[in-house]
C-alpha cells in the first residue's frame, strides 16, 4: 500500500462547492461510505460525495463523523475547517470480518475436512452466509417494490433475480466443493504441519525437526538487455 494511500482530503469544492473526500484505499472508502458518503468511480480515480440533497448542517455532520472515523483508524486528514474535530470515532470489526476469517481459515487449512467445515458456514442452507445474502437480496428487492418511481420495479426484479439466479448458482457450486472435499477426508499435501519433533530413529538428534527442507529455486537468468550490457 502506498504512503499516499493513508492521506485523505475532506472540502467543499471550490468551483462546484460539492462536499468532496478525495485519496485513501479500500479501507478508508469503506468507512467513507459507512459515514454516509456516495462513491464515485473514474477512470482515474474513486472520490466520494455527499448525497444529493443534503442540508448544510447535514453536510457538516457527515464530513465531521468521517473525519472522526478516518483518524481512529490512523488516516491523516486534511479538511475545511468547520469539519475538524478533536473526537475519534470507536472502531468495532465490521460484519464483513467475520466472513473473511472464513478465508484464512481456507489458508491455514491442512486438511480437506478444515476446509469443508469453512465451507459449510458459506453453503448451510438454513442459516449459512449465502442463505442470509439470499434474504438480504429479497428485503432490498420488497423495499423497492413500495417507493413509487418508475425504475422501482425493474430495480425490484432485478434484485430477485440476482438472488434467485447468480447466487444460487454460487452456493450451489460452493456447496457441491464443500461436499467433495467433506468426502475426500485428505491431508493437503502442499501443508502438512510442523510438530518440530524429531523422530526417534534420526541420528542427528540436534536437529530442531524433521521437515524437509524448503526447494531451492534457481536464479532467474538474467534479461537480455542485461546480458548484452555485460559484453
Amino acid at each position: 500500500m502506498s504512503v499516499a494511500d493513508r492521506f485523505l482530503d475532506i472540502r467543499h469544492d471550490p468551483h462546484s462547492e460539492e462536499l468532496l473526500a478525495r485519496g485513501g484505499d479500500p479501507e478508508a472508502h469503506s468507512v467513507l461510505q459507512r459515514a454516509g458518503f456516495v462513491s464515485v468511480v473514474r477512470v482515474h480515480e474513486t472520490y466520494h460525495r455527499a448525497p444529493t440533497g443534503c442540508a448544510q448542517e447535514e453536510e457538516t455532520r457527515l464530513a465531521t463523523e468521517a473525519v472522526a472515523r478516518l483518524r481512529a483508524a490512523g488516516y491523516h486528514v486534511d479538511c475545511d475547517e468547520g469539519f475538524d474535530t478533536e473526537s475519534r470515532w470507536p472502531s468495532y470489526p465490521p460484519l464483513g470480518a467475520s466472513v473473511a476469517r472464513l478465508a484464512e481459515r481456507i489458508r491455514e487449512a491442512t486438511t480437506t475436512d478444515e476446509a469443508a467445515d469453512a465451507l459449510t458456514e458459506l453453503t448451510a442452507p438454513h442459516d449459512g452466509i449465502f442463505a442470509a445474502l439470499g434474504q438480504v437480496l429479497t428485503a432490498a428487492a420488497e423495499f423497492h417494490e413500495g417507493l413509487g418511481e418508475a425504475a422501482d420495479p425493474h430495480i425490484a426484479r432485478r434484485l430477485r433475480y440476482l438472488a434467485d439466479e447468480h447466487l444460487q448458482t454460487i452456493r450451489s457450486d460452493l456447496a457441491h466443493t464443500r461436499n467433495d472435499l467433506a468426502d475426500r477426508h485428505a491431508p493437503h499435501p502442499g501443508r502438512s504441519t510442523c510438530t518440530e519433533g524429531v523422530p526417534a530413529t534420526e541420528r542427528e538428534r540436534s536437529a530442531v525437526c524433521a521437515c524437509p527442507p524448503p526447494p531451492r529455486t534457481m536464479p532467474a537468468p538474467p534479461p537480455p538487455v542485461a546480458a548484452r550490457l555485460r559484453r
